[in-house]
């Protein structure tokens, strides 16, 4: 049984959530996670930094694929182009890895974990911690990364992911 391991991302201009699961079969095995804070210097310094990280978490952790929220919506303009360049920052680690990257709503993502497309945060961590078996506390942007690679993994098992058009290569 091949195994296939899911960098799921939750990216952010101040702080990255990551997290790396293994999808073993049917098994889902919590592999490494946490959160890259990139601190309040300018935001290419942020964006450097949190570039260095996922470099070094690709390559401790080898993943096979990407998985990273899709962005259509934010509270301002700002703030969703700052979130793009962290995005960006990720995928382009990804490309120069010849990651393939899936993309997933947030919807997606929170029907996955919870059976509930409009849960909230916090039943999304709680969620991602009973599936992974996960006893110690972790961040909120650790646990939506770990539930994009968690969404991944579920919709891996189907070919509905080329259906729905959210592979990026």
């Amino acid at each position: 049984m091949s195994e296939q391991r899911v960098l799921g991302i939750d990216p952010g201009s101040h702080r990255t959530g990551w997290g790396v699961v293994s999808l073993q079969g049917s098994r889902l095995l919590h592999v490494a996670s946490g959160t890259i804070h990139a601190g309040q210097g300018s935001l290419a310094m942020r964006l450097r930094i949190i570039g260095d990280v996922l470099d070094q978490v690709l390559l401790e952790h080898r993943p096979t694929v990407m998985a990273v929220e899709t962005v259509f919506h934010a509270r301002n303009a700002k703030s969703a182009l700052q979130l793009g360049h962290a995005r960006g920052v990720a995928l382009l680690s990804a490309a120069r890895r010849d990651l393939t990257v899936f993309e997933y709503t947030a919807g997606q993502i929170k029907q996955a974990c919870t059976g509930r497309g409009r849960a909230d945060k916090d039943q999304v961590q709680q969620m991602v911690q009973i599936v992974l078996g996960v006893r110690e506390p972790m961040g909120l942007d650790t646990s939506d990364a770990l539930a994009a690679a968690i969404c991944h993994a579920h919709m891996a098992s189907s070919a509905v992911t080329e259906l729905l058009g959210v592979v990026n290569r």
